[in-house]
């Protein structure tokens, strides 16, 4: 894809089966460029992304029929209010589809998806070096929040 369109007016839509490698291939760009090595595989990116009730939500983005970026989102709950929010966990745009407006694009194709499913918000965090984000979000309407107290963690071993 060439850097000469500055615009983008391609088409974002939820993935599906057959996408699942290429959500994999940029999964693993992702978690690579944060210095991670991905582990998850086909069968359990299948397992969370399809079906009636999927656990995380994929929006892709494409160009001329080719996959140039994607966002992943995750259900939360403020139970004691009854309100549904969204995070918006991964957003992620190839090198070369960079600066022409595919990251805005899977973001308020985003917002509308949380707000299509009943949720009062979404949420994002970002890497504390990634400045450019922390200037998008704003930009887009997205309030800064203070961290969450302290929080804990228990790892099971994989279910069967």
């Amino acid at each position: 894809m060439s850097k000469e369109k500055k615009v983008f007016s391609g088409e974002i839509r939820p993935a599906e089966a057959s996408d699942i490698p290429a959500v994999l291939r940029m999964v693993s760009e992702l978690a690579d460029h944060h210095g991670d090595v991905a582990t998850v595989t086909a069968r359990e990116l299948a397992r969370d992304i399809l079906g009636p009730q999927p656990w995380v939500r994929i929006l892709l983005a494409l160009h001329e029929d080719e996959t140039i970026g994607y966002a992943a989102l995750c259900p939360l709950a403020q139970m004691q209010f009854g309100v549904r929010g969204m995070d918006l966990q991964h957003l992620y745009v190839i090198p070369e589809a960079r600066q022409m407006g595919v990251g805005k694009a899977l973001i308020k194709a985003s917002q509308r998806l949380a707000q299509h499913q009943g949720c009062r918000y979404l949420i994002v965090g970002t890497h504390p070096d990634n400045t450019l984000a922390q200037q998008i979000y704003p930009a887009l309407g997205f309030d800064e929040i203070d961290p969450p107290g302290p929080r804990f963690r228990i790892r099971f071993e994989a279910a069967v």
